[in-house]
């Protein structure tokens, strides 16, 4: 008679960090945003992050959308060719809904507790006459620039990409670098490669699926 042990395990990972910019998003979860900058500016926030706005409908902090198309509205009063789309990664931490003009919260959110205020599409708000969804994170830390989802050219494309492989934090860099053989470069925390305990195998605890099996005979 013979008896079999299996060993491993299967995640499955929320990827598609990237909502529809009518559905509310989760406290605590990081997504895929936009911002609408210069090009001189768009390097510069590559090279030492965002700062803070020090107002605006929303009050200070960081302006950015889930919706690439109003980002491309961005700067208002810069031509095209002086126009870029930062694609970014947005830790939103706790998140508070501004859908009315005069909200009680509308610039006063992050005294309450929160990390960012969601406008969401078509709410009605006089200080949105677009309708488009747009989201203010008061901490310019919580969001990494990871690509540029559009450029003027390709010259400005390839540069601007560049400054972002070239940062060690960046995430477009891990992602691209291939230096976890296991969980092929997967973004995120340090990577702990060991042994399987089932099998042997090396692993790394970041790999989406493991499975071995042990045979034993009795």
């Amino acid at each position: 008679m013979s008896s079999i042990q299996f060993f491993g395990w299967e995640v499955h990972y929320d990827e598609d960090s990237h909502l529809q910019a009518d559905q509310e998003a989760t406290s605590g979860k990081r997504y895929t945003m936009y911002h609408g900058t210069k090009v001189r500016t768009a390097q510069l926030i590559i090279q030492n992050g965002f700062t803070q706005s020090p107002d605006g409908m929303l009050g200070p902090g960081v302006y950015v959308s889930r919706d690439q198309k109003k980002a491309e509205r961005y700067p208002l009063n810069s031509p095209p060719t002086d126009r870029v789309v930062l694609k970014l990664s947005v830790d939103c931490g706790k998140i508070k809904r501004i859908d009315k003009d005069n909200h009680p919260l509308q610039k006063t959110w992050h005294n309450a507790g929160y990390d960012t205020a969601w406008v969401p599409p078509k709410c009605g708000m006089k200080a949105v006459p677009s309708g488009l969804e747009e989201d203010c994170v008061w901490d310019p830390k919580r969001i990494e620039v990871v690509d540029i989802a559009l450029a003027p050219n390709t010259a400005i494309l390839n540069n601007l990409k560049q400054l972002i492989t070239s940062n060690p934090k960046s995430f477009l860099k891990s992602a691209n670098s291939g230096a976890c053989q296991y969980c092929n470069g997967k973004p995120g925390p340090a990577h702990s490669v060991q042994a399987c305990w089932g099998c042997g195998d090396t692993v790394c605890t970041l790999m989406t699926k493991h499975r071995c099996n042990t045979w034993g005979f009795m």
